[in-house]
């Protein structure tokens, strides 16, 4: 089995195909920024992008997989990514593990509407938990990084 993840073409070997997205990024191919959360596809910890969509990675056989998968190391290596850099110019992360899928989130919104309003945000965020609640800090980083800085 192949599977295209930033960019690189790898191969899995004879991996068990039910094997869910999230545990063939982290344990196979050692791309560890992709979070474990709840297992259920409720918290958005494990987001990653399959074909441009945000995807829930815990729940996603690997078979399931048939377009190219973006996690965080791959949105930008140097961390230049607007999302990335507003993340930072705003100080989202508190205890940062949602964060990684947070930022998912906010960059495959980003990418289908350049100028959201705070509903749009709250609705494309709506399936990541930040158990520390740094939402308020997340929808500015998400304004900045569209552009609009609020």
């Amino acid at each position: 089995m192949k599977i295209r993840v930033n960019g690189v073409e790898r191969d899995l070997g004879d991996i068990d195909p039910a094997t869910p997205l999230l545990w063939v990024l982290r344990d196979e191919l050692q791309l560890t920024g992709t979070r474990f959360g709840c297992g259920r596809g409720l918290c958005g910890a494990c987001t990653v992008h399959v074909g441009g969509a945000p995807m829930r990675s815990c729940i996603l056989p690997v078979q399931a997989v048939q377009a190219e998968v973006t996690t965080i190391e791959g949105l930008s290596a140097d961390g230049s990514h607007p999302v990335q850099q507003a993340w930072r110019e705003h100080c989202v992360p508190q205890c940062g593990y949602c964060q990684p899928g947070q930022m998912m989130s906010a960059a495959a919104l980003l990418a289908g509407n350049a100028t959201p309003d705070d509903d749009a945000i709250d609705a494309a965020m709506a399936g990541n938990i930040c158990r520390c609640g740094t939402y308020p800090r997340i929808r500015k980083a998400i304004h900045s990084a569209a552009g609009g800085g609020k």
